[in-house]
């Protein structure tokens, strides 16, 4: 305690000995200042869930720079996990009755040996040849019009006390009045070109009960930094496979014929993940 001209005076506590300050609740002063941050901390969120959204599939482009794309391992296509065996209506099976003492098997195709795949495992050639043009123009146009009008010209006389119910300057012979114009207007035009000329090997995955197999090719090249992919799925007759042991693409039934790639060139003819989120959800 010091003394001032006689009086007595107690010394301003430290800030050690007032204790910490305390904090302003919501609503005491410091409303404005939290009005203020929830929306920076809103953006800052929705800033770092957008940041993760395209780290997640850009880690493995980032973990890969500078490497050649992986090539798929040589694996049995019925033990993949997402692999599921074809079925399709059969016809009702006949029995087939053999002779004793006969040359001729009626399981056999030819008289000699067949070298065409018939079982399981066994591998023939598909020939692909697509050459796909396609041109396309469309336009339409629409224009509506539309107006109304109603009025209240005599009613008895009671048309000339419609002031008191409606304001003073109400005008009974207009009571109503209404326009509406719309008009929309739409061009499309589609000019496609595609040709595919090549060859591919594929294997017997499976064996119908009616005799019908099943395919499934896939053939992997890569060039530089640049993968080409090329897969074939699809059911096929025994008897339409050619004696070199080959079946064009056309008479392939079920046929899922993919051609595709992916490496650098690939990245780079595709939008950005920003792009392509914005095309999705901008709804005009």
């Amino acid at each position: 305690m010091t003394v001032r001209n006689g009086t007595a005076r107690n010394p301003s506590p430290s800030r050690a000995t007032r204790g910490p300050l305390p904090l302003p609740h919501a609503g005491e002063g410091n409303g404005e200042m939290g009005e203020g941050l929830r929306p920076r901390i809103l953006s800052l969120l929705s800033a770092f869930a957008l940041l993760s959204l395209t780290a997640c599939g850009s880690v493995d482009r980032i973990a890969n720079i500078g490497r050649a794309p992986e090539m798929a391992k040589i694996e049995n296509p019925v033990m993949q996990e997402d692999y599921q065996p074809v079925s399709l209506p059969m016809p009702t099976p006949q029995d087939t009755t053999r002779t004793a003492n006969s040359l001729w098997d009626g399981s056999r195709k030819t008289f000699f040996k067949d070298q065409r795949a018939s079982d399981v495992g066994d591998i023939l050639t598909v020939l692909i040849s697509i050459s796909d043009q396609a041109e396309l123009e469309n336009e339409s146009s629409r224009t509506r019009a539309s107006s109304e009008n109603a009025g209240l010209d005599n009613l008895l006389g009671y048309e000339t006390a419609l002031n008191r119910i409606l304001p003073e300057d109400i005008d009974n012979a207009n009571l109503v009045g209404g326009s509406a114009d719309s008009s929309h207007r739409g061009e499309g035009s589609i000019e496609r070109e595609e040709e595919i000329e090549v060859k591919l090997a594929a294997l017997v995955t499976q064996i119908l009960p009616n005799g019908n197999m099943v395919i499934h090719g896939k053939q992997e090249v890569r060039v530089n930094f640049e993968k080409r992919i090329l897969a074939i799925d699809g059911v096929i007759r025994p008897e339409d496979i050619s004696t070199n042991n080959t079946i064009s693409a056309e008479k392939i039934a079920e046929a899922r014929i993919v051609y595709g790639g992916e490496g650098q060139i690939t990245d780079v003819q595709q939008p950005r993940y920003g792009q392509q989120l914005y095309d999705v959800i901008f709804p005009f």
